[in-house]
């Protein structure tokens, strides 16, 4: 039988350790919890009968714990160089409602107290958005209630949609990835992290003092919809913006088609009648005149609204131009129709007007181009 050096040894049983289990998640009460330097962080899982010491980085603690706390711990067994077994933690995160909600005041008093939460920090959703980056589980119901109303409302968005867990111990890390890669590559002009509901244990990833702190940090603001409306996260308190559900996200990202619609129609119609007035008063001028002054009513009337809706109404105003365009030509004929009929130019082709009463005895005048002539009748019969 080879013999080995306790070095070999250890090195062994960790490969086989690590070659068998992995990443493995433990549950169990925390005791003897401390922290050595500032750096390190060590602690015992125990239940009823049995106890393992786990260690991890400061860094690593995420969501603060403490003896008496039930948790799960995500990480590797490993037998330390002193031949001490070691539970290596990568995550961690309490379990039950009570050990969640104290969990969560003291990591949300710590964060206030650094003003991470200031209102005044926040920042409004952009309105017309070209692009939206959505965080989510494509297969989650919250995330399908989200496209349901984002496809009803105005619609032209384009989502990019980055597929994340939205709940457990790798789920913070797979959402900061998310966050960061939309604010480097600058293509969105919103982010919406979205989550439907579940219980207090399903949305603990959310509670993560990384998360939070990346959220807060955005370059690109941020809306939750996350959970129901009674429920509240860190992550809610660190966006922008917080939706009460996945559905009121999409509402709060979009116009309202039918709202809009109407509104448009209500501008249109105020624009349709000043310019109406405008062309009825125009009649007896020019076809210069009535494109001046249509020209004038649409910097007055049109240019305010074109300026917060030029790709909505730019189709809308063509319109009305070829209505003024039509309108012009209309009146050009009817001013020619008018031109041909002034009497002063019948009278220049050498024609004359009789007026008075025709009949023998009476005088009547007679008006040509040049002079006006008094006659008696002498005779009038009717043309045959």
């Amino acid at each position: 039988m080879e013999s080995l050096s306790p070095t070999e040894l250890i090195a062994v049983v960790n490969q086989t350790l690590e070659y068998s289990y992995g990443d493995v998640v433990v549950v169990g009460e925390v005791a003897s919890f401390k922290v050595n330097q500032g750096k390190w962080v060590f602690f015992d899982l125990k239940d009823a009968e049995s106890s393992i010491g786990c260690f991890m980085p400061v860094w690593e603690l995420r969501m603060p714990i403490e003896d008496g706390m039930r948790v799960m711990a995500k990480g590797a067994p490993k037998l330390t160089k002193w031949g001490k077994f070691s539970f290596t933690v990568t995550a961690v995160q309490p379990v039950g409602e009570g050990n969640l909600k104290k969990a969560y005041e003291m990591l949300k008093q710590k964060l206030v107290a650094e003003g991470l939460f200031d209102p005044a920090k926040k920042r409004k959703i952009p309105k017309g958005l070209a692009s939206i980056g959505v965080i989510s589980s494509t297969a989650a119901a919250g995330y399908a209630d989200f496209v349901k109303i984002f496809n009803a409302r105005w619609g032209g968005t384009k989502l990019q949609v980055a597929h994340t867990q939205v709940q457990g111990l790798d789920a913070p890390n797979q959402i900061i990835r998310a966050l960061n890669y939309f604010n480097e590559h600058g293509e969105v002009q919103a982010i919406a992290i979205i989550r439907g509901g579940g219980s207090a244990d399903d949305l603990a990833c959310f509670n993560d003092e990384q998360l939070a702190r990346t959220i807060a940090a955005s370059k690109i603001p941020v809306i939750t919809g996350i959970g129901h409306e009674v429920d509240e996260s860190l992550a809610d308190l660190a966006a922008d913006v917080r939706a009460s559900t996945p559905s009121n996200a999409a509402e709060l990202l979009t116009d309202d088609k039918k709202m809009e619609k109407a509104r448009m129609r209500g501008e249109l119609a105020k624009i349709g009648q000043n310019l109406v007035r405008v062309v009825d008063g125009l009649r007896e001028q020019n076809q210069a005149g009535v494109k001046k002054t249509a020209a004038s009513m649409f910097s007055r009337y049109i240019d305010p609204i074109l300026s917060g809706n030029k790709n909505k109404l730019r189709e809308c105003w063509q319109k009305l131009n070829d209505l003024c365009q039509k309108d012009a030509i209309l009146l050009k004929q009817k001013m020619k129709t008018l031109e041909a009929l002034d009497p002063e130019k019948v009278l220049r082709r050498g024609y004359a007007i009789l007026s008075g009463k025709i009949s023998p005895g009476n005088v009547v005048k007679i008006t040509t181009f040049k002079q006006e002539i008094k006659a008696i009748v002498k005779e009038a019969n009717e043309r045959s």
